[in-house]
């Protein structure tokens, strides 16, 4: 008997519209967008304030869940370390659980997985068995296969 390989992909919003990001997500068949900010504001991007994105995105019927908290980016002593304490442990179950019935992207700032935390959180799901994609634009999707050496 197989099993299945489930899917978790990634998005960075940078500097992208309300617009593009729905049509990104949609294209995609994401219905779950998991913010990994631990911070989830943005100056440059105000509509990528967290009340803000909850809204647009439950207009285009797509669900808004803040993980930041658990699986944010700048923790003191870096993020790897951080990856072995049982809050990422915490944040990683409710991510995969969430996976496993939905579509789900976690979200980020920065555009590029390997310039972002993401490239953490990919490397550990991919370690447990998970697919992990990184949706960059409409027409760049790359498939993380390997996880990241400590």
């Amino acid at each position: 008997m197989t099993r299945e390989v489930k899917s978790i992909w990634t998005i960075g919003h940078s500097v992208r519209s309300p617009e593009e990001m729905i049509r990104l997500l949609r294209l995609n068949g994401i219905r779950v967008v998991v913010d990994v900010r631990r911070f989830p504001k943005s100056t440059k991007c105000p509509h990528f304030n967290s009340e803000a994105i909850a809204i647009w995105l439950a207009e285009a019927g797509i669900k808004y869940v803040w993980l930041g908290d658990k699986l944010g980016g700048y923790r003191h002593g870096g993020y790897q370390s951080y990856m072995n304490t049982d809050e990422f442990a915490c944040g990683l179950w409710q991510l995969e659980e969430l996976a496993k019935e939905t579509s789900v992207a976690i979200m980020c700032a920065e555009r590029f997985p390997w310039m972002c935390h993401r490239r953490f959180i990919a490397s550990c799901l991919i370690s447990r068995g998970w697919r992990v994609l990184h949706i960059i634009d409409e027409k760049r999707i790359w498939e993380q296969k390997q996880a990241i050496a400590p």
